[in-house]
């Protein structure tokens, strides 16, 4: 049987996000330990930390002006006949699929959503919290295993991973990512809070996030024992079982091969023409010049989510340390998914 179309307004619907991120900034540091123990216990590489950053990232965009600002930059109106949006959530990083599931909800629309296994709690307590502050979303969101003949598709997974979507969803309107990851580009003028605020862009929930930097273009290598020098404050890496696993296991290859390599005992870098470094490598690159490195960037660009460098100077880039504060229309892929939905 097809869910009865929710009446709320877009300004109800806004609301209801903007209580939400209240909620969650006014969290007792009881209720949040609670919660992140069992984020952490549904999935290890999910510390009390990240779910922390996480949180405090969608409360920075859950507020009735920034969510206002959004919207208003879209010719919106209310949808006639709400379509259903099977979404395939990611689950690498803290309530990475949340975005998909506040675009589909503020635009009026039902949301069909298949969880990830490694990110299930989390999403479904922001859900809970949302539904109990707004009780009409309750017929607005489901859970599902199989999403089958929804009127479009969101999802988001691998190159391996898309071309399974696509033999599925391809004859449905639909997004469909593929992999994605992040890069830094240094000139040689950076300082050590430059590099520390890197460091933040690399190691932040582990890169694990599209966003997060896994490759850094440098003018001269030189500049990489600088890096390292600076970054020892993340040492505490070594502390997570997991993380240290993927070093020990890396670096064992890489000896074995006899592959040239730094390594500051919990990061290793490691030239590559390659973009996506496995957790505990950053992959590096020697740049002859900017011109010549966008030619390179350009021909690679579909394969890049984000680029940071020293107070954004390269064109298009962050300033380090934001790589993982995108803002509410900083959308996956470059695709703007609020205006596919309504255009649906």
């Amino acid at each position: 049987m097809q869910a009865k179309d929710s009446e709320m307004t877009v300004e109800q619907r806004i609301l209801a996000f903007d209580h939400l991120g209240k909620k969650i900034n006014g969290l007792s540091q009881v209720d949040f330990e609670d919660l992140a123990w069992r984020v952490e216990n549904n999935n290890n590489w999910f510390t009390p930390d990240h779910t922390k950053s996480a949180l405090n990232g969608l409360s920075e965009f859950l507020n009735k002006s920034n969510l206002e600002k959004w919207i208003a930059k879209y010719p919106f109106e209310e949808p006639k006949n709400a379509k259903e949006i099977g979404i395939l959530m990611a689950g690498n990083i803290p309530a990475v699929g949340f975005h998909d599931l506040l675009c589909v909800l503020i635009t009026g629309h039902r949301a069909a959503v298949k969880l990830s296994s490694s990110d299930t709690y989390l999403m479904k307590w922001l859900v809970k919290e949302l539904i109990e502050i707004e009780p009409e979303f309750d017929s607005m969101i489901s859970f599902e295993e199989m999403l089958k003949a929804k009127d479009a598709y969101i999802a988001t997974g691998s190159d391996n991973s898309a071309r399974y979507f696509e033999y599925y969803f391809g004859k449905y309107p639909s997004i469909i990512r593929k992999n994605r990851t992040s890069i830094g580009i240094l000139d040689g003028t950076e300082k050590e809070e430059d590099f520390v605020a890197l460091g933040q862009d690399i190691f932040q929930y582990f890169g694990l996030g599209c966003r997060n930097v896994s490759k850094i273009y440098v003018p001269n290598k030189e500049l990489l024992i600088k890096f390292l020098d600076a970054i020892e404050g993340f040492q505490i890496l070594s502390s997570n079982h997991k993380y240290i696993n993927n070093y020990d296991y890396n670096k064992s290859i890489y000896l074995v091969n006899g592959e040239e390599h730094l390594d500051n005992g919990f990061l290793l870098l490691k030239e590559s023409k390659e973009l996506v470094s496995p957790i505990s490598v950053l992959f590096y690159e020697v740049y002859e010049n900017v011109e010549s490195l966008k030619s390179e960037l350009n021909e690679i660009n579909e394969k890049i989510q984000c680029v940071v460098s020293k107070n954004a100077w390269f064109e298009g880039s962050s300033d380090f340390g934001q790589a993982q504060c995108p803002a509410l229309e900083d959308y996956a892929d470059g695709v703007d998914t609020v205006e596919f939905l309504i255009n649906l």
